[in-house]
């Protein structure tokens, strides 16, 4: 099957786009490659405390050979489910590099939060810059010039973007992503959201709400609906990065086991040092990223990814905008029905044909790239199914038909026909909207605006009576400037409740919401955000709000004169208690706009220098500055 010509036009967009900082990065991905181990070049002194802890076989391999060295940077901590069971991992990774000649050693951790935990609480303030904090960490995991590939263990919302943002910065390494997996199914989603609505409408208890909420989130394991560290998954295995078929094994089980051992096995495979060298450098290139908006896109996936993404672009010296998704959207259908875009969770999914059906799907209808990826026979071979045998893991054919197509459905008869996200403009700015969850009838909502700086306030003003009946509720103050950017997932019970009343409600605000989030049709990632003065922050209680999801508007139905004079609210809700938000001030100043990801950080290559007398325009894309990851020679051996 020949490329959809849409597709293909938006990946030629990005490659012609994106030439010079392509080429800027590729240089260095270029540059950093070195003849023999990486660790060879280090001094003996330094060589010295690479292997001052090791054992005595792999602390001969480590001086004397020329046996690859695998870095593993783990996002390890066991207050999250979904990180729990990497504590295991390092030793089954060293004992099966030792059986293929190789050897590992954990280079690093990265810390790992969870906006489960934080939602509606100080710490969600925090949580979009941990992406970058993660990168860093990751980065310094790295620069120890001793490894010669990477392994990344890593599954939820920011950590696996912060992970893949810190690769490509060392992007001269073959990098293999493992996950966790996700734990066994508990309490269906549909039912866990019914109680937490009857609890925001006061007909069920605390007691019952937790009952509920432990059903559901009860064991090791990612959470089990299709939410940004899901999604993250099945993005990873469109890019190549991770084994066919791993992203939804449970953990715990031999096949879970058997996926780490292999991905130990390509890691030590596909290093300069053997002859199938494969650095994630080359791998993400734009062929690669559009596959991952595609594979976001036809799943339903988590909206966060339309910030993540961008960034991770820019890491790997490309140019991905919100348009290119918006496009992408109109052309790739929607194949799955994954809560909170339907009732089956992702351990439903794996069982009615997984990552393995959907991929041969998209390739067959061309709408993938079969790309080069970190196994032979490029993306064609994800579109198998992993089975456990004697020998480790083999593949089959994806089956043919889906196993339950109320859950998976072939490209040519999918839910939809576009995929689950659009674009909205208008005076309010710019927005993005996911409509794979919202039922058609509510798509579209033209309402009063109730306005608030702060996100309690709405649930306040619920319990005062003080609610319109239909309305578009402006949460703003909520940007990454603001306010750290946090996701808006605590309204979601109140609002669902309300649309369930028969009520016309809507959501626009410059946060984020949860990619658990899925009913009410909600304009979120809003900019320019209100802090630096957008249209969200020109409108008042009582403006007529337009958001229209499949016309692609966002508007205040203000006129032109009054717009105009209008100056930016200030905010009401200025930061209480700090826990931790004075850490991240120098974030806030230096953050970039959402749908140019929301960076902290300067990544990517470095970009020539402003010509004296020249300025840089607001718009213009700033690359930073990343220096050329060069070896030391041996000073001192």
């Amino acid at each position: 099957m020949s490329m959809n010509p849409r597709i293909e036009a938006v990946t030629q967009r990005i490659r012609e786009r994106s030439v010079a900082t392509r080429a800027a990065y590729l240089a260095l991905v270029d540059g950093a490659r070195t003849r023999g181990p990486n660790r060879s070049h280090l001094s003996c002194g330094n060589l010295a405390h690479v292997s001052a802890a090791c054992g005595a076989a792999d602390k001969a391999a480590l001086m004397g050979s020329a046996r690859p060295n695998i870095g593993i940077v783990t996002a390890y901590n066991d207050m999250l489910s979904a990180h729990e069971p990497f504590e295991t991992y390092p030793a089954l990774i060293r004992e099966t590099a030792r059986s293929v000649g190789a050897t590992a050693q954990v280079a690093g951790g990265v810390p790992a939060m969870c906006d489960g935990v934080t939602q509606g609480r100080v710490g969600m303030e925090l949580s979009l810059f941990s992406r970058d904090v993660i990168a860093q960490a990751t980065g310094i995991a790295l620069s120890h010039d001793a490894f010669d590939a990477a392994l990344c263990l890593g599954v939820c919302d920011k950590i696996v973007p912060g992970l893949l943002i810190g690769a490509l910065a060392f992007g001269h390494l073959p990098v293999v992503f493992a996950p966790a997996g996700p734990m066994p199914s508990g309490l269906p989603n549909k039912e866990k959201a019914a109680v937490r609505e009857r609890y925001a409408a006061g007909q069920a208890t605390r007691e019952e709400l937790l009952a509920a909420e432990s059903a559901s989130y009860h064991a090791p394991g990612t959470c089990t609906f299709y939410g940004t560290a899901n999604s993250n998954q099945i993005l990873l295995e469109a890019m190549g990065l991770q084994l066919p078929g791993t992203s939804f094994v449970n953990p715990g089980t031999p096949l879970r086991d058997a996926f780490t051992r292999a991905a130990t096995m390509r890691a030590a495979a596909i290093t300069a040092l053997g002859d199938d060298y494969r650095p994630i450098g080359r791998l993400v290139d734009e062929r690669a990223l559009v596959n991952a908006i595609v594979a976001l896109l036809a799943t339903g996936g988590s909206t966060n990814h339309t910030i993540h993404f961008v960034a991770v672009a820019r890491a790997a010296g490309l140019l991905v905008t919100w348009e290119d998704f918006d496009e992408l959207a109109a052309c790739v259908p929607l194949l799955a029905r994954i809560y909170p875009n339907g009732d089956a969770d992702v351990n439903r999914f794996h069982a009615a044909g997984g990552t393995a059906f959907v991929f041969r799907e998209l390739l067959d209808a061309g709408l993938l790239h079969d790309v080069e990826t970190i196994v032979p026979g490029g993306l064609r071979a994800y579109a198998r199914d992993a089975r456990l045998n004697a020998g480790g893991i083999g593949y089959v054919d994806a089956a043919p038909a889906s196993a339950d197509d109320a859950i998976l459905r072939p490209a040519s008869a999918p839910f939809e026909a576009t995929g689950g996200l659009r674009l909205l403009q208008g005076n309010l700015g710019r927005a993005l909207v996911k409509v794979s969850a919202v039922k058609p009838q509510h798509r579209r909502v033209e309402a009063p605006a109730v306005v608030v700086d702060d996100p309690g306030r709405l649930r306040e003003l619920h319990k005062q009576g003080g609610l319109p009946r239909d309305f578009v509720a402006v949460v703003r103050y909520q940007g990454p400037r603001a306010n750290g950017m946090p996701e808006m997932h605590s309204l979601m019970p109140l609002l669902g409740m309300l649309q369930n009343q028969g009520r016309q409600v809507a959501l626009v605000t410059d946060g984020r919401l949860s990619g658990a989030s899925g009913k009410v049709p909600s304009a979120i990632h809003v900019t320019p955000e209100a802090d630096l003065g957008g249209g969200i922050a020109l409108v008042r209680d009582g403006d007529i709000v337009l958001v229209d999801c499949e016309g692609g508007v966002l508007e205040a139905r203000v006129d032109a004169a009054t717009w105009s004079a209008r100056r930016p609210a200030p905010n009401g809700s200025p930061a209480g208690l700090d826990i931790g938000r004075a850490l991240f001030a120098l974030s806030r100043a230096n953050v970039g706009p959402a749908d140019e990801g929301a960076l902290s950080i300067s990544c990517g290559p470095p970009r020539p220098p402003t010509p004296v007398g020249e300025r840089r325009t607001e718009t213009e894309y700033d690359l930073g500055r990343v220096a050329a990851y060069a070896p030391f020679e041996a000073k001192d051996a």
